[in-house]
């Protein structure tokens, strides 16, 4: 990302599925703590200020409760409680790795995370306390991939990180096509003309209407995106990539 911008305040995106890493379901306690180390690293080292935002797909889904004859909006919301708990355990893992953390939540759930207020995010990322935003956006119908562009703009942040199993987009699912291509940089009306599967399109969209640049990389990578090193796709708007 370094060749495009220097960003001193970043939201990282982490699915919940990329938390259960090779294990069928709930969370690899290993990889948790492999990714917990990285994200100190850019906390410490590369002075970098992070908030995170964390699905729950590992745990719960709504929208399959849905599929049984449930109601959406319950749905959501058990899958907002999934993001707490996924939420936790990253925190958890950075405290252990060597920085301070704060759970913050959409929804109350004063025992375990504080209410997310956005004046009291910013002083804990500017005292270096990685911010973990859990809950979603605190409203069902609402991916949390909405959620992360909704809090990079209310954090202020310079980008949002999407950190998945694959480094970038392709023109095609690459583990189905050999000759896939990998996009360098992909404009936010592109993403959305090309109806691209990396973020839901209300993100997007949202992204695209405030100018929020989205990087894809891979989760192993997320160590790398202050660097010449880093490999995944950049998603933003023309300004930026003029620049």
């Amino acid at each position: 990302m370094k060749k495009f911008q220097t960003p001193k305040r970043v939201l990282l995106k982490l699915s919940g599925e990329a938390l259960q890493w090779e294990q069928w379901y709930g969370i690899d306690p290993n990889f948790l703590s492999y990714l917990a180390k990285k994200i100190v690293y850019l906390v410490q080292k590369e002075k970098l200020e992070i908030a995170i935002v964390v699905g729950g797909g590992n745990i719960f889904r709504g929208i399959e409760l849905e599929k049984g004859g449930f109601d959406r909006a319950t749905g959501d919301n058990m899958g907002m409680l999934a993001t707490m708990i996924n939420g936790i355990a990253i925190g958890e893992a950075i405290e252990d790795a060597g920085v301070d953390v704060r759970v913050m939540s959409a929804i109350s759930a004063h025992k375990v995370a504080e209410d997310f207020i956005q004046r009291r995010a910013l002083r804990h990322l500017q005292k270096w306390r990685v911010v973990i935003c859990v809950g979603g956006s605190g409203n069902p119908f609402f991916s949390t991939d909405s959620a992360a562009v909704l809090r990079a703009l209310e954090l202020q942040c310079d980008a949002v990180v999407k950190a998945t199993k694959v480094d970038g987009i392709y023109d095609k699912d690459p583990k189905k096509h050999s000759d896939a291509v990998r996009y360098e940089i992909l404009s936010l009306e592109g993403a959305i003309q090309k109806n691209v599967r990396v973020m839901d399109q209300a993100a997007i969209a949202l992204a695209h209407d405030e100018c929020m640049p989205i990087y894809v990389c891979r989760i192993e990578d997320v160590d790398k995106i202050n660097t010449e090193e880093i490999v995944g796709t950049y998603v933003c708007t023309a300004k930026y990539q003029k620049k």
